[in-house]
């Protein structure tokens, strides 16, 4: 008899709005792939501007709706700070992060200069043109001075660093199978901001470690930013879990759901007569209670 192995997984949504088909389908996809082992909630509510209490009584209440149940406690990034600033300290102990004074605003000029350049066009990565790493270079103490002096910044990965100590790394994908890391295709990556300690490919790679996540379930849409993920894993000397990048929900028009485009909210589909049972079916995942 083959035993069929259980896992550790995770739903991590952000509360920044109601939750809405395609975050059903990714929820009851981590639950149904954790296979008899644990399924964990984490409210990842690092971007203090658009993240609402009343949101994330919004979520437990939807997925208590669907059925779903987790191993508590959740964690909620915002009261986990500080273990991202450990992170960070990690990373600038080996001299892989540099302070970057650019605002928006010059870094669409700096594209714009190169796309204006034949001899030197913008690179393009996963999120668009790469970053030109015009802050690459800044002496440390002129930095510091602009730092001291209240100055914004962000805090970048030295990608080329980063990559070179790290060597040839991999990762497995349920679906795709074994994957060479890459992930110098996103370029020097912002790992923190003056104004938010933490980005979400730090705060996800840190929190996943942490609470033992052996099997990482997201959409497809998400797959690229694995290759980062597994460079901080190496970085941070923490373990490498297994991916499952699922298909992802598309509207009539093509597009994935998203909050940005007002997407069916659970909410508006239980008001409306909905049963969980339906919206299950709606998904295509019948998970087993």
């Amino acid at each position: 008899m083959t035993l069929i192995p259980s896992f550790v997984t995770r739903f991590a949504p952000s509360p920044t709005g109601q939750l809405h088909l395609g975050h059903a389908k990714a929820a009851l996809f981590a639950a149904q792939q954790a296979q008899g082992g644990r399924f964990l909630l984490r409210i990842e509510d690092i971007d203090l501007g658009r993240c609402r209490p009343e949101y994330e009584s919004a979520i437990i209440e939807d997925l208590t709706w669907l059925g779903l149940t987790w191993d508590q406690p959740v964690r909620r990034q915002s009261a986990h700070l500080r273990d991202y600033e450990t992170a960070i300290g990690k990373l600038r102990e080996q001299d892989m992060l540099y302070p970057c004074f650019c605002t928006r605003a010059d870094i669409q000029r700096e594209i714009h200069h190169a796309a204006s350049t034949p001899h030197a066009p913008p690179q393009s990565g996963p999120d668009g043109p790469l970053y030109a790493g015009t802050c690459r270079n800044i002496a440390e103490s002129v930095a510091q001075k602009r730092i001291e002096a209240g100055e914004s910044f962000a805090l970048r990965l030295h990608m080329s660093n980063a990559t070179r100590a790290a060597g040839q790394l991999t990762w497995t994908d349920i679906e795709k199978g074994h994957q060479i890391a890459k992930p110098d295709m996103f370029g020097d990556v912002v790992i923190a901001r003056k104004e938010t300690p933490t980005s979400y490919h730090l705060a996800c790679t840190w929190d996943d470690a942490l609470q033992g996540v052996t099997l990482v379930t997201r959409g497809e849409d998400l797959f690229a930013a694995t290759h980062v993920h597994r460079l901080l894993q190496h970085l941070l000397s923490l373990p490498t879990p297994n991916y499952h990048h699922h298909t992802l929900l598309l509207g009539s028009d093509g597009k994935k759901f998203s909050k940005r485009d007002q997407a069916p909210t659970l909410r508006a589909l239980r008001d409306s007569g909905r049963t969980p049972d339906e919206v299950r079916a709606m998904v295509g995942l019948v998970v087993r209670f």
